[in-house]
């Protein structure tokens, strides 16, 4: 008997008097000390099935089929046995750890709640749980760690404390939904190799939900490929890679981000250059908040961009590059050189940058967190023009359909709100927004890293096509050093806030400087390949 269950699993949701189907018909099953991958596209039907295992579902779902754990039914099960079960027998780790974690409670009152609930302990024997945990899971200096809150944390490390508080009740089942999505390529590699040896170590039965073939390969036992709700192929993981029976599955193997961007035009200008750019946050303490040190964010940085030209700027979390960017579009404070088309901007009144801000455009990682969910479509793009004027003066909406034709979406959804679309559509609602103005500087934070493979491939033609169309100047921040390879002419490699290498993109994939760029670019490649 396996551990874990789902046979013939249809799940649906109740919306206008009619049931709308998420998932038809799934089996599978996740034995103690396996390792099972759900892939899939976006809307596939992967988290809702994983959801359905200790009935985590809305109430609006409709549920038929069986999830056992253990021999025992979890569809219609009594709700202090699925209370029982849950955070104890079954654990879950989700994708985005800031979201997961409450912002309002440290690290030691989140990983309490879970111990004393279920486990029983108080004091300081759940003291000496969480520190056990935490050492386990890899965080330095455990015991100065416990009263900070989560955004006090880096990535790796707030994805360590929710791997902690799965681990915390010793689950049979541990489900890891995107768990390394948000994370830097090293970062990444360290999270995986946790998790297959605290596997190991428990025996645990391990369902990965990710849309990256390459992490599967890496720690996969089985492979269930996921499209519009049903397993449409499974089988083991060698065979999956090596002989893929359905065109789908060949599909998601063929995905990647290939080529090189198009040349910078022949004597195109530099549009923003920085000169030893320095951020440094003040560090204040005592009564009186005196300044007793700093974090140092950016230390001299020099770099320059041209139109045309995409810089790619990559480095683990807390190296400085989305804070380098936001310096750069005087939406942070710095000191140094900043050069705007010839133009020293550092001193310029909030009047003037506003006429600036219109040249200088970002979108960042997660479309569904950047746009308001109380706004259409049509509304969000056009936002920009409310702030900015329409010099042009055509109608609006003739400009939003204009535009959304260009990234390619269709005018006729304008009407449409966010939750709406899908997850590379929203990430095309957020490039419109951007583009409405006709800026000549994008400032591009991780735009593919929270979308599917074949979507990711999709927004980089994207981007390049309107980069060769308008003369755009990018700055290009990733973790996925695949998909800045395709994108980037230059690059800088950042880490603790120094650019500790810089040069052609080309040239540095190919024969790296510095062991810290190697190191990356070594990690990056193990997670494609291995």
């Amino acid at each position: 008997m396996s551990l874990l269950e789902f046979r013939d699993l249809t799940v649906g949701f109740r919306q206008d008097g009619k049931v709308h189907p998420a998932v038809k018909g799934v089996s599978f099953t996740v034995d103690r000390g396996e390792t099972v991958a759900l892939v899939g596209e976006s809307g596939s039907g992967k988290s809702v099935t994983a959801l359905s295992s200790v009935a985590l579902l809305p109430s609006s779902a409709v549920l038929s089929g069986s999830v056992t754990y253990d021999g025992t039914e979890m569809i219609g099960a009594p709700e202090p046995d699925l209370r029982r079960v849950r955070g104890n027998d079954i654990s879950f780790i989700f994708q985005e750890p800031m979201t997961s974690l409450n912002p309002l409670h440290t690290i030691e009152k989140q990983l309490s709640e879970s111990i004393r609930l279920h486990q029983g302990l108080e004091g300081s024997a759940v003291r000496a749980r969480i520190l056990e945990l935490l050492n386990r899971v890899g965080i330095r200096n455990a015991e100065e760690r416990l009263n900070a809150y989560p955004h006090e944390l880096s990535g790796g490390q707030r994805q360590r404390v929710m791997i902690a508080m799965a681990l915390s009740n010793k689950p049979d089942i541990l489900i890891a939904d995107e768990p390394t999505t948000a994370l830097d390529v090293t970062i990444q590699a360290q999270i995986l190799e946790l998790l297959a040896e605290l596997k190991r170590e428990e025996n645990m039965g391990l369902l990965f939900i990710t849309h990256d073939l390459g992490i599967v390969q890496k720690i996969a036992d089985r492979v269930c490929v996921m499209k519009d709700g049903e397993i449409v192929e499974t089988g083991k993981t060698a065979e999956i890679f090596a002989n893929p029976k359905h065109e789908y599955t060949r599909k998601l193997l063929g995905a990647r981000a290939v080529g090189i961007p198009a040349p910078v035009p022949e004597g195109a200008k530099t549009l923003v250059e920085t000169d030893k750019l320095r951020v440094w946050f003040p560090i204040k303490t005592g009564l009186l908040k005196r300044v007793s040190g700093h974090v140092k964010a950016v230390n001299e940085a020099t770099i320059s961009v041209r139109s045309g030209e995409t810089l790619g700027i990559v480095g683990e979390s807390g190296s400085g590059k989305t804070t380098l960017a936001l310096a750069i579009m005087r939406l942070i404070q710095s000191e140094g050189g900043i050069t705007y088309d010839g133009q020293d901007v550092r001193g310029w009144s909030t009047r003037k940058l506003r006429d600036l801000r219109r040249e200088m455009q970002i979108v960042f990682q997660d479309p569904y967190g950047s746009l308001s969910p109380r706004m259409s479509c049509e509304q969000i793009i056009a936002e920009g023009l409310g702030v900015h004027g329409n010099p042009g003066g055509r109608p609006e909406r003739e400009l939003v359909a204009e535009v959304m034709e260009e990234v390619g979406l269709d005018p006729a959804m304008m009407h449409r709100y966010p939750h709406e679309f899908s997850g590379g559509q929203r990430q095309r609602i957020a490039i419109a927004r951007a583009m409405i103005l006709r800026p000549r500087l994008v400032v591009l934070d991780e735009p593919t890293s929270a979308l599917d493979m074949t979507v990711q491939v999709q927004i980089v033609d994207l981007l390049r096509d309107l980069q060769v169309k308008h003369g755009l100047a990018y700055l290009f921040i990733s973790h996925d050093l695949n998909v800045v390879r395709a994108m980037s002419h230059k690059m800088v490699v950042m880490r603790q806030g120094d650019i500790v290498e810089a040069g052609e993109a080309e040239a540095l994939f190919e024969n790296p400087q510095t062991e810290y760029a190697r190191t990356l670019l070594a990690a990056a490649l193990e997670l494609k390949t291995k």
